[in-house]
């Protein structure tokens, strides 16, 4: 049986010329044998999938060929099967020559290069579109870390195959195989500069610095380039923006290792360095799919172009908040050195059904779990509310991964939530998760409250903590440190004792954790958290991140 590619490509022309120019011998094997090339192996997969760039032909109703570049991340060409390939077509210039060619010859032909290698593979094949109502294989084409919009997706039947001679072939690197070479060196040069930093701050007094403000900025003019103190390095290797208010930034590890597991609902604590050169730690959930252990994804909200919140908040709380600094400062190649991914808000582990319900940045942890109910072939539905599509980060992918399960909700288009109809409407013992604003968690609790719904069925995490408008100061003692001090309104316990120089322990800062759980020795509490149980409030402990004053005098045992 006679080699599929030399049937297609050696015409009688073809091979007249190879005679003319003797090299038809060398190709005469390939009209005999058993390589009946058009099934492809695991080496042609896997060169495949490495590709993030590639030239299509397609043939017009002129006869005249057109050649087209197609790029995109690593693998956006997926092998389906031996003889099946397929791809998501996103939105280019708008000529769409190569698709109206299509509609009338199903012929198209690939070429594969991998310039650092000098390795070539052609392929021909017959191509098709995929039916816009068949969305779970237009779901399977896309990329999860690919932000641009998909038209339509196109499905390749291999018809024939052959590996090209390398000659000729000039080497050439992409930015991220440069960076791959270079990121060890540029870390390495950012300790350096960190250790030499600090050796000039050690030699200067503090007289030396009043007479000379400009060399203290001297020492700080950059983000540093390496911060935190955790077990786990990361590296950022993209940003994207999502909307014109949230940034989703991608981190992979430092040392090209894969990373620790993680499920649906867990989050990481970021450092970040203040304007005022303070370290802090803000938590974002994982958003990205847990399946993969390639790379983690944050999404993050700068909510200081809000001008309502800005206005709200007092000048300390703009400075404390980490995410105008992370997107104006986090790069790509920045590392951080984070502790291992910590979970609060898990998926139960049941067959139950799952009504999911995400408001703004709160989907970022529904995400992740529609994504895990997805590949769990999970029953469930996902309610995301927003004030317009265009904020509402990752609603087009959603749409097109979780088709008729995922519901939207736009305020600027008078589409609003009836909660209270979503939760009376849901399948019998199903199970609800919802992550938002603060009015929108007390709302669905209140509701969920008046109908019966077993608390067991109520799963929740806030991204934000409201401080009470009605908040009013009082004084905090410290029992063993003897230190006695006043707490505003505008700010929690755990930010006025650590303000004090007390190490205490802390992680969500949103009364979920535990983790800033200590002993109250006199006085009585307004607990605000959700971790405490009651007899732990019987014993006198208290959420130091959320929890205030009922008098005006607490006294605590730190």
């Amino acid at each position: 049986m006679a080699h599929k590619y030399a049937q297609l490509a050696f015409t009688e022309s073809v091979r007249a010329m190879q005679q003319e120019q003797n090299s038809r011998a060398g190709y005469a094997s390939m009209d005999q044998g058993e390589d009946y090339n058009f099934l492809l192996s695991a080496v042609e997969a896997e060169f495949i999938a490495e590709r993030d760039s590639l030239y299509m032909a397609s043939v017009s109703e002129t006869d005249w060929p057109y050649v087209q570049h197609r790029g995109g991340p690593k693998g956006f060409l997926k092998v389906l099967d031996a003889s099946t390939l397929g791809f998501a077509d996103y939105q280019g210039n708008r000529q769409y020559v190569s698709v109206g060619n299509f509609r009338n010859n199903d012929r198209v032909a690939l070429i594969f290069v991998d310039y650092p290698n000098k390795r070539r593979l052609k392929l021909m094949g017959r191509i098709s579109q995929v039916a816009e109502e068949d969305w779970q294989t237009l779901a399977s084409l896309e990329d999860d870390d690919y932000r641009a919009k998909v038209e339509r997706g196109f499905i390749i039947k291999v018809e024939a195959f052959d590996w090209n001679c390398p000659q000729h072939i000039t080497p050439r690197y992409s930015e991220s195989e440069i960076e791959s070479l270079i990121t060890p060196l540029t870390t390495e040069l950012a300790e350096l500069k960190a250790q030499l930093n600090t050796q000039q701050s050690a030699s200067l007094t503090n007289e030396d610095l009043s007479k000379n403000s400009s060399v203290a900025k001297i020492n700080l003019p950059d983000y540093p380039q390496n911060s935190g103190e955790g077990e786990l390095p990361l590296v950022i290797s993209g940003i994207r923006q999502l909307t014109p208010r949230i940034r989703a930034i991608e981190l992979r590890h430092a040392k090209g290792q894969a990373l620790p597991a993680f499920e649906a609902g867990a989050h990481l604590a970021i450092p970040v360095i203040l304007g005022d050169g303070k370290l802090t730690h803000k938590h974002y959930s994982l958003c990205s799919n847990p399946n993969r252990t390639d790379c983690y994804e944050i999404a993050v909200l700068n909510d200081h172009n809000d001008l309502k919140v800005a206005n709200e908040l007092s000048n300390s709380d703009i400075v404390q908040s980490g995410s105008s600094t992370i997107h104006q400062h986090f790069t790509l190649g920045l590392r951080l050195n984070c502790a291992q991914p910590k979970n609060y808000f898990p998926l139960e582990q049941s067959t139950a059904p799952v009504v999911l319900i995400a408001g703004g940045i709160g989907i970022t942890p529904i995400k992740a779990m529609a994504l895990t109910l997805t590949s769990q072939q999970r029953d469930f539905s996902l309610h995301y509310c927003g004030r317009s599509i265009d904020e509402m980060a990752f609603s087009d992918r959603l749409t097109r991964q979780l088709g008729d399960k995922l519901h939207l909700y736009a305020s600027d288009e008078g589409n609003k939530l009836n909660v209270e109809q979503l939760l009376v409407s849901a399948p019998i013992k199903a199970h609800f998760y919802f992550c938002g604003p603060q009015k929108m968690i007390e709302q669905l609790l209140e509701l969920a409250q008046q109908h019966d719904i077993d608390s067991s069925r109520l799963h929740f995490e806030r991204f934000e903590h409201n401080i009470d408008t009605e908040a009013k100061p009082f004084t905090v003692k410290l029992k063993r440190s003897a230190k006695q001090f006043t707490v505003s309104a505008q700010e929690s316990i755990l930010d006025a004792v650590l303000a004090q120089g007390i190490n205490v322990p802390y992680s969500c800062k949103t009364g979920e954790c535990k983790t800033c759980v200590v002993s109250v020795t006199k006085g009585n509490v307004i607990h605000n958290d959700e971790c405490l149980t009651n007899t732990d409030k019987a014993n006198k402990l208290m959420c130091l991140c959320v929890s205030r004053a009922a008098q005006d005098t607490l006294e605590l045992d730190l």
